[in-house]
């Protein structure tokens, strides 16, 4: 393009904006690489959108490789998994089959600023996430991809001309709006424009560097202003004071909850000595008197080995708080034939049935595979034809005859090994593990939705804790959170030692103060690390790799101080998001909204609550007391 050098001023520049040439041809990839500017010409602020000139150059592609060397790719599905099986994650040069068209620059626009009227989270072919531009006389632009990133640096050099607010109907629609006053008084008729019934959870892991996307759902200040009842204090402070708006390349302006809440600082926590006594603890039939006490110190402190053996049967739901002794030994022997008539029915199967069953065959492969590498340097499992070996296989194979629809899924015996440790008895062991996988059993899904769900939730909370840590992280392509995923799956069990990992189970298995308390946990070990990563060199792989070797290198002491002072310092906010609020189980939406089979629907009713509520407070959420 031909300019004025005097009448032309480069505000904002990225590479790897991939232009969507045909939406509706869900089978190819008709995307073209290019630059996104915004320029000044002749004082006017304009969007521009470019072809490469260099058609040959491409954006980085994720693979992981198996050890054999045969490469997957994963353009669109990255998964990383925690077993040798997933070796190698790096980034490649991959070759691209552009789209054929007659010029490329004929998809080159510029829009001014002013002509902005929306920008909308769109997903077309390929599983990947578009932005979609609408110009005022109604007219869409064609789709982009920020493959490498680079969404929040666009909406900061976007922020000093025009103001973008969330739809308080659609969560994917933001509106702009020009430095005016006048301008924030518009009606949200139009804000029907677009019908997108995507999932917002099912966005994660979908592509690495679409995670920049996760800041569109934050509802900002202007429209938790305007929606309140009419009355005195509804005009925006930002319709009087265009500056009210974060406009500094310091300040974003669109995490996904930094809106002007100030969480206030982080107390300090101590915590408490172990369980150390039971039976003063139960009634002369042998009932707990106070379970709640029970759970309260396990969570401060956790329990002395020798108490283990009997506490994590009530932890885990092997024995109800309230049964006697008498009840308790009428479980275990019901419990032990149980156990015996499920193991009797892999154990009859002869070679020559187990030809014809590839499940069956399937499963006894994976696990004489995963028994065979399970905390080998523990003494209960190390060396040849130990007897703890066959133990760890029997239970995971009778899990198999127990659970017919999960079956064995790798990390499955990561969680058996210290259950079948701390009990040392077979049938004890497997229905502990029972007991567990009933809170867990959704991370080894096939589908792998509760694992993305937990990444949103992980990357709500942080965002909410650490705005700053999440600009770097999305900065890097690492904003999805994937090198959690190991954490996550198996509750942390290959970052800490065996003993830790023990202690740490027990205190999450209270419940308190929280459900999701291994998110916090997780919280607490990423900002224990932010001085390791804000303001280096580190890129998606370093970062990675720098995780991973935090194995074994953790302060459990430490990481379970810092969890629980995050919960503390987020319920004593006085305004919440509610997004944070249902993460930690302080807001559970009404059943109306968590059964209707339309999402688009519940998003709209959880967005139109919250901005009808305002800033919620924490003072009327339910707390769990603890010493």
């Amino acid at each position: 393009m031909e300019q004025n050098i005097e009448d032309y001023k480069l505000i904002f520049e990225k590479e790897g904006v991939y232009l969507h040439t045909n939406a509706k041809r869900s089978n190819q990839d008709t995307t073209i690489p290019g630059f996104i500017r915004i320029v000044e010409r002749a004082g006017v602020p304009a969007l521009e959108w470019s072809p490469l000139e260099d058609e040959g150059r491409s954006a980085p592609a994720v693979l992981y490789t198996k050890k054999d060397g045969d490469g997957v790719e994963e353009d669109a599905n990255y998964d990383p998994g925690y077993e040798p099986d997933w070796a190698v994650i790096s980034t490649v040069k991959k070759d691209r089959e552009h789209v054929p068209v007659r010029d490329s620059g004929q998809w080159s626009f510029s829009l001014p600023l002013s002509e902005l009227y929306s920008l909308r989270r769109a997903r077309f072919s390929l599983g990947r996430n578009f932005l979609v531009l609408t110009s005022r006389g109604g007219h869409p632009l064609p789709p982009l991809h920020f493959h490498r990133g680079g969404t929040r640096e666009l909406f900061r050099a976007m922020n000093r001309y025009i103001i973008l607010d969330q739809s308080p109907v659609d969560g994917r629609l933001f509106l702009a709006y020009p430095h005016d006053p006048g301008a924030l008084s518009q009606s949200f008729d139009k804000l029907q424009l677009f019908d997108d019934g995507s999932d917002l959870v099912s966005r994660f892991i979908q592509d690495p560097y679409a995670t920049t996307f996760g800041g569109f759902s934050k509802v900002t200040n202007f429209f938790k202003v305007a929606l309140r009842p009419p009355g005195p204090a509804t005009h925006s402070r930002a319709a009087h004071d265009p500056s009210f708006l974060p406009q500094s390349d310091e300040e974003p302006g669109f995490e996904l909850i930094n809106c002007g809440v100030e969480l206030g600082p982080r107390p300090d926590v101590t915590r408490g000595r172990p369980l150390d006594k039971w039976e003063e603890f139960l009634d002369p039939e042998g009932r707990v008197k106070n379970p709640e006490r029970i759970k309260e110190i396990v969570f401060r402190g956790g329990v002395t080995p020798t108490l283990r053996k009997e506490v994590w049967k009530f932890l885990l739901g092997f024995y109800p708080w309230n049964s006697t002794r008498k009840e308790r030994e009428d479980i275990l022997r019901v419990k032990t034939d149980e156990y015996f008539r499920m193991k009797v029915q892999w154990k009859s199967v002869s070679e020559e049935q187990e030809m014809r069953n590839s499940l069956l065959k399937g499963y006894r492969s994976l696990i004489e595979r995963d028994v065979s590498r399970t905390d080998r340097n523990n003494t209960f499992f190390s060396g040849n034809d130990n007897p703890g070996l066959t133990l760890l296989n029997d239970v995971l194979m009778t899990y198999c005859m127990f659970n017919f629809d999960l079956g064995y899924v790798q990390g499955m015996s990561d969680l058996l090994s210290p259950l079948l440790f701390v009990t040392q008895n077979e049938v004890e062991s497997f229905w502990c593990l029972t007991g567990f996988m009933e809170l867990v059993h959704q991370n080894f899904e096939e589908s792998q939705e509760a694992m993305k769900k937990q990444l949103l939730q992980l990357s709500i909370l942080l965002k909410a804790l650490d705005p700053e840590l999440c600009d770097f992280l999305d900065s890097q392509d690492s904003g999805s959170l994937c090198f959690c995923f190991r954490w996550l799956l198996i509750w942390f069990k290959r970052e800490f030692s065996f003993e830790d990992i023990l202690t740490m189970w027990e205190v999450v298995w209270s419940r308190l103060p929280c459900d999701n308390f291994h998110l916090l946990i997780a919280c607490s070990i990423l900002q224990s690390q932010r001085g390791e990563l804000i303001g280096s060199d580190h890129d998606f792989n370093t970062i990675l790799k720098h995780i991973n070797e935090l194995t074994m290198q953790l302060d459990l002491q430490t990481v379970l101080r810092g969890a629980e002072a995050i919960y503390l310092q987020l319920t004593q906010c006085k305004e919440l998001p509610l997004k944070v609020q249902q993460v930690m189980g302080l807001y559970v939406p009404s059943s109306s909204e968590e059964d209707s089979p339309d999402s688009q629907a519940s998003e709209t009713l959880r967005l139109l609550a919250e901005s009808q509520a305002g800033a919620a407070s924490c003072d009327s959420a339910p707390v769990p007391t603890y010493p």
